[in-house]
């Protein structure tokens, strides 16, 4: 198990007024798995994907990352779990705007203290995996913005890592430049790359191989459904689904 979540709440203080967010939460992911977590805003995504992210931590429960309990860990070693075991794929993309495609991949590198030769050559591998071997000389304002979405997921696998966490991966892209990023998971996902996807979008969610739902700060499994939710505009089915090839 790559990651693994029991009984996670996240409580906030508003003055003297504790605000749950995330309740009992519980969830499990494979190596090897394409899971898609699906809610409306205000539904404790965001707050979900910063706890598996290691950049909040939860109120209580307990949450295993390859291995590492993280519920134990100071801000030292949450940083190392972040830079070693995740790879983080966000809506803004986060590249540097003055720096070259191949030294934004390159980053997560040098705070891993590579040798600058290995750096540049891992960060060129990382670009022609993900379609760019042609612009590793482009900064961001000479990239579209599907091109910049895929320096930042070559910059996310630059480093090996066990897990990545995509928040909204398409959400500043036109349709099409967000299927091409979608196909891109796909194909990264059929050769093992396990994948972890926050979206409100019912079509981003379904290019996933399993949609888990999150409303409420609570998470919805098999065979559950949700009284007045329906995501899929016309799916009463349970609302956590496995999508079928």
């Amino acid at each position: 198990m790559i990651l693994e979540l029991k009984n996670i709440y996240k409580t906030y203080m508003q003055g003297k007024i504790e605000v749950p967010v995330l309740k009992d939460i519980n969830l499990s992911v494979e190596k090897g798995d394409y899971l898609a977590i699906m809610g409306p805003s205000g539904s404790g995504k965001t707050t979900l994907m910063n706890i598996i992210g290691c950049l909040d931590k939860a109120t209580s429960g307990t949450y295993y990352l390859a291995g590492n309990d993280i519920q134990s860990m100071n801000d030292n070693q949450l940083s190392s779990v972040r830079l070693k075991s995740i790879g983080f794929v966000f809506q803004s993309f986060n590249l540097l705007p003055k720096q070259s495609a191949l030294q934004n991949v390159a980053l997560p590198l040098l705070y891993a203290g590579v040798r600058p030769k290995e750096r540049k050559e891992l960060a060129r591998k990382a670009l022609e995996r993900v379609g760019l071997g042609d612009r590793v000389n482009f900064n961001s304002s000479q990239l579209s913005g599907g091109q910049c979405q895929r320096v930042a997921i070559a910059r996310a696998l630059v480093n090996k890592p066990d897990i990545i966490l995509a928040d909204e991966p398409t959400g500043a892209l036109d349709q099409e430049s967000g299927r091409q990023v979608m196909e891109l998971f796909r194909q990264l996902n059929d050769e093992g790359v396990t994948i972890l996807m926050i979206t409100h979008d019912a079509n981003v969610a379904r290019h996933a191989k399993k949609i888990k739902h999150i409303l409420d700060g609570r998470i919805y499994g098999n065979d559950e459904i949700i009284d007045g939710y329906n995501p899929f505009g016309n799916n009463t089915d349970s609302v956590s689904t496995e999508v079928q090839e």
